[in-house]
């Protein structure tokens, strides 16, 4: 007789710590890195194509390495921070004489056009009276609370530009280390996926590589897109500052937020400024920008990843709230794996087979039963 093998609890919950331990404590060691690390990941599975392509071309994965790593720094780093210091260097004389001036300033009475919007226009041209009626001194006394909350804010998180630096320069250290090794840390990740779930895992991996591509094709891409576009439309139409407002809407365009507020603020300046025909020009310029994520976004999300459209925007939308930006990317891969296996999971058992029906005592017998005898 077969006596079934005592189980050791004691040793199975201690080996159950002592994991759990360990990896508690890897976890906290690499928390200043995580955060690198995990940009730097969403960065390389979304253009390891490209490196391909270019280590195709030129030959060399260091040359490939170096020539990603160069354009993430030329991207990421150089370009905005240089349109910020050019911007501010190109009207710097302007941006003095306006802060000089703000105690003096009066707000203008609102045009005739602000009126005339539908439904909050009244309301809003009311406000806007009340204001320019009220002039400097009782402006600053309006904006006085909001200025000094608005200070201790910035004083409170002045840290987090060295904080932000840091995870840029951690980004591109770990993205260049990814570069040269990505096929080994693939293997890895496949690997453990593997013993961890079978192929299943495996096809959990490739699937959340195929939603990382294609959030960076629909959201970036279409984010780069309408901001260069708004972009150009504002400086077309000489509205000043067009680099920042550009930067302001790739930020809004990243958050699903969309290139209209920045635009918005070029047409009120160009109407404060009476020049009408420009500014209805760039307000119907800026509908059209608007508009165009409706048709562009979801094509590249299709191009990437055959998933529903409605679950990648849920991931987008609800991992930015509860992540950041980076959410944008670990949203709609948790989801898109999660609805994979789920789907999996299901399918495993066939759908329950309907009952036969018996009809009723009315003489008729049961298809192929037999006949009764008489």
């Amino acid at each position: 007789m077969n006596t079934r093998p005592t189980v050791d609890l004691a040793r199975v919950l201690l080996v159950i710590v002592i994991l759990s331990a360990l990896m508690v404590g890897s976890l906290y060691i690499l928390r200043p890195f995580l955060p690198g690390l995990i940009w730097a990941t969403t960065i390389v599975v979304a253009t390891w194509p490209v490196l391909l392509a270019i280590q195709q071309r030129f030959g060399g994965r260091r040359w490939a390495a170096t020539a990603m790593m160069l354009l993430i720094l030329l991207f990421v780093i150089v370009l905005p921070l240089y349109q910020v210091i050019s911007t501010l260097a190109e009207h710097g004389g302007a941006i003095t004489a306006a802060v000089k001036s703000l105690p003096e300033y009066a707000l203008l009475a609102p045009p005739g056009w602000v009126s005339a919007i539908p439904l909050a226009g009244p309301r809003i041209a009311q406000e806007w009276q009340t204001l320019s009626d009220a002039g400097a001194g009782g402006l600053l006394a309006r904006l006085e609370p909001y200025l000094t909350i608005a200070a201790h804010w910035l004083l409170s998180h002045a840290a987090i530009v060295g904080v932000f630096v840091m995870h840029m320069l951690i980004t591109i250290v770990i993205a260049g280390i990814l570069y040269s090794q990505g096929e080994m840390a693939s293997d890895f990740v496949k690997r453990f996926a593997n013993r961890l779930a079978g192929p299943r895992g495996v096809a959990a991996v490739r699937l959340a590589g195929a939603a990382v591509r294609a959030v960076a094709l629909g959201i970036v891409v279409t984010a780069v897109v309408q901001s260069v576009l708004g972009g150009v439309g504002l400086w077309i139409a000489g509205v000043p500052a067009a680099g920042i407002l550009t930067a302001l809407m790739v930020m809004l365009c990243l958050a699903q937020l969309g290139p209209f507020l920045p635009m918005l603020g070029g047409v009120i300046w160009l109407f404060q400024n009476d020049m009408k025909v420009a500014a209805i020009l760039l307000l119907v310029w800026a509908v059209l920008v608007a508009m165009l994520d409706n048709l562009l976004r979801p094509m590249l999300i299709k191009r990437g990843v055959n998933l529903s459209l409605l679950l990648i925007l849920s991931g987008v939308l609800g991992g930015m709230f509860a992540f950041g930006i980076v959410g944008l990317f670990i949203g709609p891969v948790i989801l898109a794996v999660t609805s994979t296996l789920v789907n999996a999971w299901i399918e495993e058992v066939p759908p329950p087979v309907e009952p036969l029906e018996i009809p009723e005592a009315t003489g008729a017998a049961l298809p192929g039963a037999p006949a009764e005898k008489a």
